[in-house]
């Protein structure tokens, strides 16, 4: 009986370049290398193929960037409230949920799916943390997010069987939990909340949880963690260069990497220089970098070296950009479909336990089906493609960012939700079709 070679597996737009480790995956061609390599003598030709990347539809970040400062520069004109050191710091931790709940769709929209029960399930997630940190039960505070996160994971491990094993459309898997996970919130938190709690269950201010996003550090502790993130993400990026200069591999010029260095140093100093400025009133100073923004920035690192540095991040972007071909090569698919999707559930979590904190509170008001559209928003305004295959975790900051913006300026100038609704829809549209375009601009 005669046999066919599989075909080659098509990965789609790789999330980084490769490198020796990457070898057994992704094997760059001597042209590419040797194009590479004239790349590195000279950050002037490297800003040219990067324009050249640009003009054929690969324009990356710069569009959401763009918009960002647009929105900025209308609202300040609006409200000269708006860049004030205070609303910048309110602005953060607003859009903290946000981003959050965009890092937990881009991880399906990687593999061309989505997740439409991430907000409920985040919520029941929260839920529970929040019920079991009330005050009288004696837990103590990273048990009862364990909990909350634990319960988030394991739902999405049996939708991404659902979806995988049964082969069903993650849409309707997804749309069937979020009507699912609506009635579990609102069934949990009226027993837990009592007759009289009105389905919420508050939150002591004074908590680790009470903390989380209203809390801030010290003046001199914002410097330290900034000055060692610069350090850190300054090191790794030498190590790396070095480690691949050493194997004889393509790098970008050594003055990108201090470029880059530099860059993150100044919006590090930037960044607490606002934060640590008097946001208070006439009767209390409050100064001080929020809790929230180092934690994010964490699982931001966390999430990004997932995606761009292990083989299973690059298992995910190649199911995203052809699963068949994927599957042909050896992938474990529904291995990696079902890990997937656990995570996107369990970033859900992380971000409504946020939200939950920020309101001081867990409801069975909260709408979670509007609050993941925004997370699919964020996603999709940053930067990663609805088709699959392309994106990364900085792309829910930027979008997340974009998002707060927004009803941070239009509440500033005293719009009502029904503007905040359609202008969001228009960036939303605005997003879609950047990405379209681009797609075909890449595919061409």
């Amino acid at each position: 009986m005669s046999t066919t070679p599989p075909p080659p597996l098509s990965m789609g737009p790789p999330a980084v370049e490769p490198d020796e480790d990457d070898a057994a995956v992704v094997g760059p061609s001597p042209t590419d290398v040797a194009a590479n390599e004239a790349l590195a003598n000279s950050l002037g030709e490297y800003a040219q193929a990067w324009w050249r990347k640009v003009k054929n539809g690969e324009s990356g970040v710069l569009p959401v960037l763009a918009g960002l400062v647009v929105i900025i520069i209308i609202f300040q004109s609006q409200n000269s409230k708006f860049l004030t050191a205070g609303n910048l710091t309110l602005l953060l931790t607003q859009g903290a949920a946000f981003i959050l709940l965009g890092m937990a769709e881009v991880f399906v929209l990687l593999l061309g799916e989505i997740d439409l029960s991430a907000g409920f399930v985040g919520a029941v997630g929260a839920g529970i943390t929040v019920a079991l940190a009330a005050p009288g039960k004696d837990h103590a505070w990273w048990i009862d997010i364990i909990a909350g996160l634990a319960f988030c994971a394991a739902v999405g491990i049996i939708q991404g069987l659902i979806i995988t094993l049964l082969k069903l459309p993650s849409f309707v898997v997804t749309l069937a939990g979020l009507l699912m996970f609506q009635g579990v919130l609102i069934w949990y938190l009226n027993r837990e909340a009592g007759p009289s709690g009105g389905g919420t269950i508050a939150i002591a201010p004074d908590s680790v949880l009470g903390k989380l996003v209203n809390g801030n550090l010290g003046v001199v502790t914002g410097w330290i963690l900034m000055a060692v993130a610069v350090a850190g993400f300054g090191a790794g990026l030498i190590y790396r260069d070095l480690r691949r200069r050493s194997a004889g591999l393509a790098v970008p010029p050594f003055g990108l990497v201090v470029a880059k260095i530099i860059a993150l140093a100044v919006a590090g100093i930037v960044l607490v220089l606002i934060c640590n400025a008097d946001r208070g009133t006439a009767f209390a100073v409050v100064q001080g970098v929020p809790w929230i923004v180092p934690i994010v920035l964490a699982i931001l690192a966390v999430f990004t070296f997932l995606l761009d540095r292990t083989t299973f991040g690059r298992y995910i972007y190649a199911i995203g950009g052809n699963a068949e071909a994927a599957r042909r090569a050896g992938i474990k698919v529904t291995r990696i479909r079902v890990i997937t999707f656990a995570l996107c559930s369990l970033t859900a979590g992380m971000g409504m336990i946020v939200y939950a904190s920020r309101l001081g509170s867990m409801s069975t008001n909260v709408d979670g089906g509007q609050l993941v559209l925004y997370a699919v928003a964020a996603a999709v305004i940053g930067g990663t493609s609805l088709f699959g295959g392309y994106g990364k975790m900085i792309h829910a900051v930027l979008g997340g960012l974009v998002i707060a913006a927004i009803y941070n300026g239009m509440g500033l100038i005293g719009l009502d939700a029904a503007v905040q609704y359609m202008v969001t829809a228009l960036v939303l549209l605005g997003a879609v079709t950047v990405d379209a375009v681009s797609r075909r601009g890449r595919a061409g």
